[in-house]
């Protein structure tokens, strides 16, 4: 029952013209929704638009920051947490690196001078990990 029709040669190049118009005529709708777009996004911007934020504001670049370990005495140690405790009284909450990272700050902003003598006030320790007793 499936005959096969001849084909002529005006009804392939009908069907060959219509595939070649097919692929231009969607180029062309999709060239007219594109320029449509933003004809459409633009006059829905003004009724929304914000002040632009001045370059000044811009996101500063992340510091990439340093993960180290130190050793110190137990007295000093003891004297952050009265430090913590002295900031939450004043409703500042700090952490342990927080106020380490103040007294950096204050020490650097401190003379020559000055520095030596905070420096000459703390004694010196052996540094790295205390050793372990052998019996535990």
């Amino acid at each position: 029952m499936n005959a096969t029709v001849a084909k002529t040669p005006a009804a392939t190049k009908r069907k060959a013209a219509a595939r070649s118009a097919a692929p231009a005529k969607t180029a062309v709708k999709a060239a007219v929704k594109a320029a449509a777009k933003p004809a459409v996004q633009a006059a829905a911007k003004p009724a929304s638009r914000k002040p632009a934020a001045p370059a000044a504001e811009a996101k500063p670049a992340k510091i990439k920051l340093v993960r180290d370990s130190f050793t110190m005495p137990s007295d000093e140690y003891a004297a952050l947490g009265q430090l913590k405790q002295r900031a939450l009284a004043g409703a500042h909450p700090v952490k342990k690196s927080e106020l380490l990272r103040a007294g950096v700050k204050l020490l650097a902003s401190l003379s020559d001078a000055a520095l030596l003598r905070a420096l000459k006030n703390v004694p010196a320790i052996k540094t790295g990990r205390p050793k372990t007793k052998k019996g535990d």
